[in-house]
């Protein structure tokens, strides 16, 4: 196995630089701020479990040329100033009334001026990370600077990984393919379901993960009811069907993908769901390609697991069957019956089916893939089409 680099080069963050600033021309943005990890992270490199904290905001403001220039609080510059920024502008960070929104409001001035226009996310999928009052206050003293939304331009770029980033997600994915291979080795009738959520997380630590920080799933005679609960200590019995779903992490980027099981024997129906929700992302990867659109994905595994449905009503309660991958558990595009975004070489996709049985019961089946110029290329070692069955006493 070999392991890649982590971190990026220099010009790596020079070209997605360069890409948006190319945007923002178009647009005549005088600069873009981003105050979200992912987006800071992207554009900059600037990687720390801090954002757990929300005490402190963090800005960067990049401006039509140059690089990137981070307004964040103190405690944050020596590891800032190792990341790709051409400054760092800093204060004592919690403050009582002006946390950090004059020092951002003086470096817009300096790159949009009084009456241009500056960039920021605002759509789906994002977020801005700071207090509503600060926004208030930083709208209201920028006033005179129109504000736009840049939110398709980043995503239609982030959507596209370099090189280094597709191996970093067939890094990531293969170890935790190799993770839920062990998982007959080690799960038992009777072992409480938070036992074996533990276990699962020490076996990605032992085999290089560098965090799992999204585990979730569930089990119950026959099938489950809920696919993003915590564990709870109920053991696992015979006749249980149980499902992990996980988003372990290397260098900053996520695999999401889950695996199915069966203690001891299943039901026919609940056989019978995983065929179908094998078959579902069968269909789709038969059409899987580039030019093809998401909401194509949506309807050749609709087709399958709902074939007498005339209304597509958004993948049953779900909302989707599939999304993006990479330096978030998910992102853009959304394999919905309303996106229609064309699937490009270089995305990082999840196909995603999910299926409704017996009495209230759901299973859902999960793969992570990296779309080529000719087609695509697993990232997830392919779930068998039988159930898997667990013997051990």
């Amino acid at each position: 196995m070999t392991v890649p680099p982590r971190g990026f080069t220099t010009a790596e963050f020079a070209s997605r630089c360069n890409a948006v600033q190319q945007a923002m021309a178009s647009h005549d943005i005088g600069a873009l701020l981003l105050t979200s990890e992912a987006d800071v992270r992207y554009f900059t490199g600037f990687m720390t479990q801090f954002w757990q904290s929300p005490t402190r905001p963090w800005f960067v403001l990049l401006p039509a040329n140059g690089k990137p220039i981070a307004v964040i609080p103190s405690i944050g510059v020596p590891l800032m100033r190792d990341c790709y920024v051409g400054d760092v502008r800093s204060w004592a960070s919690p403050a009582e009334t002006d946390d950090g929104i004059s020092l951002l409001v003086e470096l817009v001035y300096d790159y949009v001026g009084k009456s241009g226009r500056l960039g920021m996310m605002m759509g789906r999928e994002t977020s801005i990370r700071m207090p509503l009052a600060d926004i208030k206050t930083l709208e209201s003293q920028l006033d005179g600077i129109a504000l736009a939304d840049m939110t398709a331009d980043i995503q239609k770029i982030r959507m596209i990984k370099s090189p280094a980033e597709q191996k970093k997600l067939k890094h990531i994915c293969g170890i935790a393919s190799r993770v839920f291979a062990t998982v007959p080795s080690w799960v038992i009738a009777g072992m409480p379901l938070d036992e074996m959520f533990r276990q699962f997380k020490i076996q990605a630590l032992e085999a290089g993960v560098d965090d799992v920080s999204y585990l979730v799933g569930s089990a119950g005679p026959n099938g489950y009811e809920d696919i993003i609960a915590p564990p709870s200590n109920s053991p696992l019995e015979s006749g249980d069907v149980f499902m992990m779903d996980t988003g372990c992490v290397w260098d900053g980027y996520f695999c999401d993908f889950d695996r199915n099981f069966a203690i001891h024997h299943a039901s026919d129906a609940a056989k019978e769901a995983h065929h179908r929700l094998f078959d579902a992302a069968e269909a789709a990867l038969d059409i899987l390609k580039p030019g093809i659109s998401a909401n194509d994905l949506f309807s050749a595994m609709d087709h399958i697991l709902r074939p007498n449905q005339t209304v597509q009503m958004g993948g049953e309660e779900v909302g989707r069957y599939g999304h993006g991958l990479g330096i978030q558990l998910t992102e853009p595009p959304s394999l919905t019956t309303w996106d229609k975004t064309v699937i490009k070489a270089g995305m990082a996709i999840t196909i995603e089916p999910s299926i409704s049985y017996g009495d209230g019961l759901t299973m859902v089946a999960e793969e992570n893939l990296l779309i080529l110029d000719d087609g695509f290329v697993l990232l997830s070692e392919r779930a068998p089409r039988d159930l898997p069955i667990i013997f051990v006493p």
